[in-house]
């Protein structure tokens, strides 16, 4: 795509917003969503204090999620490309614009939210705050069990790292015995004003990042950001009867929040590794159990494996193979209210190889004194 216009003036072409995060243009909303927060926390300016390029990208990505995660606007882009957007995220201008942007130059370099707030001011609203409290990322954590242990439930710990506040300062990011102070810059209002003709539009302060506060004695512990990376370690409660995909959440054992915020959530995702024998259906156990013509033919007690333990079950005198028998109560607890599931047993009847010739003379007494044909039906 050539250059395109704003205000007169040459600006030069963009990246591509789907290259910008990373994800390909079929991607769902859920998959652009969780690539913008990884590279926004990669990017984000309390992350990489005085660091021009990583601030340059995380405008970049939010520029290219705000667009994206809109439907409406992701189908304008998918058709038109930034051609609808020319207005809101020049990026590069040209000669005609000079080297730098004066009073436009957030706003032109595609600052993410400034374009909404220029319309803000002209209706006569107010700017966004970027100042309210926040609520901390939400983690995902995945813990693989073994079929019984999902079955019967545990409580495992887990190592986990996250942002936390700092303990030397308190998370206010400046040195003990110091405080954070108003920004000269902005007046301590963490916004930007400036007009020119009939225009009014409020910006993001770039020296305080929208806090109204400046840290001039950073904490040497967390390097002025308020928050350290560290390990954890947590015990998780496991309910009896979870499956692959379940989901347990820890309410406030995410990242910390910011501003005074909440911190976010932990979701632990379990993943049920396969059993040697047992299958699961839902609440439901099956198994296979091989018995011999003996049984089959005149019933008799066995024992089966189950999750609990070994059971006795009753094999009914003239049992086929392939028939299901069922024990009530030995599969999996149910996790939405109590009682559990079936234990569903297939026999298989198992025929002796190798036999000798009195054996042999049995079975043919057997068939003389027993005369059948179980093809009967198929016969015309």
């Amino acid at each position: 795509m050539g250059p395109f216009v704003l205000f007169g003036y040459i600006a030069m072409t963009k990246r591509d917003y789907y290259e910008v995060l990373g994800v390909p243009r079929t991607a769902s909303e859920r998959e652009i969503k969780r690539a913008y927060r990884k590279l926004a926390r990669r990017y984000h300016p309390d992350v990489n204090p005085g660091d021009p390029t990583a601030e340059a990208k995380f405008k970049e990505v939010n520029e290219a999620y705000e667009v994206l995660s809109d439907p409406g606007k992701r189908r304008q882009y998918d058709q038109f490309g930034h051609q609808p957007f020319a207005s809101a995220t020049t990026e590069g201008a040209g000669p005609g614009f000079g080297a730098d942007f004066g009073p436009y130059a957030d706003f032109a370099r595609g600052g993410f939210g400034d374009i909404g707030d220029l319309f803000s001011d002209i209706l006569g609203g107010q700017p966004r705050a970027t100042t309210a409290p926040q609520k901390g990322e939400d983690l995902h954590y995945s813990i693989d069990l073994n079929f019984e242990d999902a079955i019967r439930g545990l409580s495992p710990e887990i190592t986990l790292q996250k942002h936390g506040p700092c303990e030397v300062c308190q998370g206010s990011g400046a040195a003990p015995g110091s405080a954070p102070q108003s920004c000269p810059d902005c007046g301590g209002s963490g916004r930007r004003q400036v007009s020119r003709g009939i225009l009014s539009m409020a910006s993001t302060c770039p020296r305080c990042h929208g806090s109204g506060k400046v840290i001039l004695n950073p904490c040497q512990s967390c390097g002025g950001r308020g928050l350290v990376y560290r390990t954890e370690q947590l015990k998780v409660k496991i309910p009896p009867g979870v499956d692959t995909g379940s989901r347990i959440r820890l309410a406030g054992m995410g990242e910390a929040g910011r501003n005074g915020g909440p911190p976010g959530d932990l979701y632990v995702t379990t993943r049920v590794q396969p059993h040697p024998f047992f299958e699961r259906k839902g609440d439901n156990i099956y198994l296979t159990i091989p018995i011999t013509i003996t049984e089959a033919a005149l019933g008799a007690r066995v024992d089966v494996p189950t999750v609990d333990g070994v059971a006795t079950m009753v094999i009914p005198p003239g049992t086929s193979s392939g028939r299901v028998l069922r024990l009530r109560g030995k599969g999996v607890p149910h996790l939405k209210g109590g009682g559990r599931g079936d234990q569903y047993v297939t026999v298989k009847v198992v025929v002796p190889q190798n036999l000798d010739e009195r054996s042999q003379q049995l079975l043919r007494e057997f068939a003389r004194l027993n005369p059948m044909d179980p093809r009967q039906d198929l016969k015309t």
